[in-house]
């Protein structure tokens, strides 16, 4: 959502400064009207600034932030004084300004949910999971289950980041390895076998003419490897090229059922999540919606909730869009039948980023033999056919 940067007039007179957040800018001059402020200048700050960015906080960030706001108001603490006492105790540039933000938005007499969705730094899953325990009075408990969430996902990226250490720096080493020899190393040798004026052997002549294509079409990859990256990213960031990419990624023999079980698994703990808070079923859904990085997935769950909003039941609805597992269709239908739907979800939720974690696993585990079988055939080709001259070489001198 965009951020403005607004100076207004308040009621006494006095200017203020700050930020926020809107869909437009005239919902932006709306909001500011009903907080009693006559907007003077009004402009759209850029997210990628590095003035939006300084304030905005990181994943582990607002780990922390939200398991100690959870303690402190589990201990019986008001909101205001939790707010106070960690802008004083935490050392963060970044969250002791959220936490000035959010205590003087609260003093303004707005709520905690509403003041989260001005700062920019938390999404719809984490202020609607905040409103749901401002209105049922259990902000501690439902600030506890966000935090236990925050961490396990932070905890899926440290473990996924940390596996794909290892296969990132033997991919990268391999290649700048067989790079160098086919670009330094070979020529050399090339050189030596044209002053001896003897027959090479097919191998030997594969590899140079590899050698010679190589130095000659090097600016020539480097600049289609680039092209190729930057058309990605501009697809990607179309909303139409993004739908046929995701489209496509879903019909892949493996990584289809990988990234369908991923979103699947994201939906059902965020549906656990909200429906176990008290949040109403298609707000949840609407909620659950964004937490899907598929589109097309996104859209099909788009047409889901038109389905729940029209009275049809969230298992059938979720059976016609033809995206989820059947372990998901049954538990949702049972937890509806039995009025146990959070706890479902969350069972179900469970078992896919389980099953998820043994894949992807099997796949990293799988990876690095492969790799290192296929670079020792690569350096294998190589040294046969730098071994073979030298042999036939050898041989002629002794007759």
């Amino acid at each position: 959502m965009p951020c403005y940067q607004y100076q207004a007039l308040d009621l006494q007179g006095r200017t203020r400064k700050d930020q926020i957040q809107a869909d437009n800018e005239r919902q932006a001059r709306q909001r500011l009207r009903e907080q009693g402020l006559f907007v003077r200048h009004l402009r759209e700050q850029s997210s990628n600034s590095w003035a939006v960015r300084r304030h905005q906080l990181n994943h582990s960030q607002r780990c922390e932030l939200t398991r100690q706001l959870s303690t402190l108001l589990g201990a019986g603490i008001s909101l205001v004084e939790a707010l106070s006492t960690l802008e004083r105790q935490l050392t963060d540039s970044a969250t002791r300004h959220l936490l000035r933000r959010l205590s003087h938005s609260l003093g303004e007499g707005h709520g905690l949910a509403e003041s989260l969705r001005r700062q920019g730094s938390f999404d719809a899953l984490y202020c609607a999971l905040v409103e749901a325990g401002e209105k049922s009075g259990k902000l501690a408990a439902v600030l506890e289950r966000l935090a236990e969430y925050l961490e396990q996902v932070q905890r899926q990226r440290h473990k996924a980041r940390t596996a794909l250490i290892y296969p990132s720096l033997l991919l990268l080493v391999s290649l700048l390895v067989v790079v160098g020899l086919m670009v330094f190393v070979v020529p050399k040798l090339t050189e030596q076998f044209n002053h001896a004026g003897q027959s090479l052997p097919l191998i030997t002549q594969i590899l140079i003419s590899l050698s010679d294509a190589l130095r000659q079409i090097w600016p020539l990859l480097l600049g289609l490897i680039v092209a190729v990256a930057l058309v990605r990213h501009w697809m990607l960031a179309h909303p139409h090229w993004r739908y046929r990419h995701d489209r496509l990624l879903l019909r892949l023999p493996r990584l289809g059922l990988l990234c369908s079980v991923l979103n699947s698994a994201r939906l059902s703990r965020s549906l656990a999540i909200l429906t176990g808070s008290g949040v109403p079923l298609l707000e949840a859904l609407q909620v659950s919606t964004a937490s899907v990085s598929n589109q097309a997935i996104y859209r099909a769950l788009q047409q889901v909730q038109m389905q729940v909003k029209t009275g049809i039941s969230l298992h059938r609805a979720l059976d016609h869009s033809g995206h989820f597992p059947p372990l998901l269709l049954n538990m949702v239908a049972s937890g509806e039948a039995s009025g146990t739907l959070p706890e479902m979800l969350g069972r179900v939720a469970e078992d896919q980023e389980r099953g998820f974690a043994r894949q992807v696993d099997l796949a990293l585990a799988l990876f690095e033999p492969v790799m290192i079988l296929v670079m020792g055939a690569v350096v294998l080709f190589i040294v046969l056919a730098v071994l073979l001259p030298v042999m036939q070489l050898n041989q002629g001198l002794n007759f």
